[in-house]
């Protein structure tokens, strides 16, 4: 991958913020809860439903597959955990157009994982101002765990930080 693609000069490097109320850490090893996540109309997903994964209420996402199939998943707000619950009858590696459960609207494209899988980010926003920097980056491909949480662009200024110019 080039690196001239990224403007050096211009990006930003800073330390990680205080925490929002939209990511929680559970215990001092700093796992993070996600306790809101809006879709693109500004609807809270976390909560939707009355599933909970240790006692913390699900992010819950409408999920079509490309032969037309469709319901709602609710999947753990513990960041890293893998469960999911409601329509989980996907074939691994199916590519899938990820929808809020209120609006029907699609998530908003993040852009492409960098893993050669072909799979796509999306955004659940953890503010409700709806901000590229204060998202949870979900992909595409069902069972395609490398969901990542920007929040202040921190993840851009973890990748600054670990790759030299």
């Amino acid at each position: 991958m080039p690196k001239n693609h990224v403007d050096i000069q211009n990006l930003q490097v800073r330390d990680i913020p205080e925490k929002h109320e939209s990511i929680q850490p559970i215990d001092e090893k700093v796992t993070l809860v996600v306790t809101q996540a809006f879709g693109p109309g500004g609807h809270n997903l976390v909560g939707f439903s009355d599933v909970k994964f240790n006692n913390h209420p699900a992010v819950s996402l409408l999920v079509r597959t490309p032969d037309g199939r469709e319901g709602i998943v609710h999947l753990s707000p513990i960041h890293g955990d893998k469960r999911k619950v409601g329509f989980t009858d996907i074939t691994p590696g199916t590519r899938c157009t990820l929808l809020c459960p209120v609006t029907k609207r699609p998530l908003e494209k993040l852009g492409p994982v960098d893993d050669g899988s072909g799979a796509e980010y999306y955004a659940l926003y953890l503010t409700p101002k709806l901000s590229k920097g204060h998202a949870v980056a979900v992909t595409d491909m069902w069972d395609h765990f490398h969901s990542r949480i920007v929040d202040d662009e921190a993840v851009i200024s973890y990748w600054a930080q670990t790759h030299t110019p």
